[in-house]
Parts: structure tokens; sequence; C-alpha cells
């Protein structure tokens, strides 16, 4: 959102702003009909499932969002500031959950990156 007085827009959206929007995200779900859901970072958790639970808790186990499987992961500009390969591994195993429950070919390749 925009941020007055600063020349970018990089704010936690307000609880009334996320209200305000989720409606919206309904009817793009709707009309999508996604099979999985990626939640990326707190603000996305908190937003739809109203979790204030850290996304260090819930990263990397599966949710359920509107009877959709949801899979909470940490932000990628988390992963811009740290640069641990251990931080961007678990970003990693989340990701191949989520191909795992897509039915999608994962080679060992892709299985042991980042190790």
């Amino acid at each position: 959102p925009d941020t007055p007085g600063q020349r970018f827009g990089n704010r936690k959206p307000t609880p009334q702003e996320m209200a305000t929007c989720i409606s919206y995200l309904h009817e793009q779900i709707d009309l999508i009909q996604p099979k999985v859901l990626v939640a990326l970072g707190a603000t996305a958790v908190e937003g739809l499932l109203g979790a204030a639970t850290g996304i260090s808790k819930l990263r990397g186990n599966w949710q359920t969002y509107r009877g959709l499987p949801l899979m909470p992961t940490y932000h990628p500009a988390f992963l811009l500031r740290n640069q641990s390969s251990a931080t961007k591994r678990q970003v990693w195993e989340d990701m191949l959950k989520v191909m795992e429950r897509l039915g999608l070919p994962i080679s060992e390749k892709q299985r042991n990156y980042f190790r």
C-alpha cells in the first residue's frame, strides 16, 4: 500500500484494507479454480487465515483456505534479506510439497537443490 510521505509504498496493509480487498481475491479464486494456494509471507497468511501465529511455525505445513490446500512459506523479500542456503532450502522444500500435491514430476536434481 501507499505510504504517505515516502516515495514507495511498502507497509503492511491494515485489517480494514485487507477486508476491503478480500472479496476480489475470492472472485479470482472462484474464476481460476486453483488446485493449490501458496501464501507468501506472514501478511498473506494473516490475511487469509487470520492467524497471528508466526510464519516460521506455519511455513511448510498444509493449511486449508476455502476448501483449498494452502501452503504458507516465506515471502521472497525475506529470502533477499536472508542469504542463508538453509532458509532458501526451507522454501524450496515447501515448493516441492506443492509440486507433490499437484502430482508434478520431481527430479533428483530438484530434490537435492540447495543442499
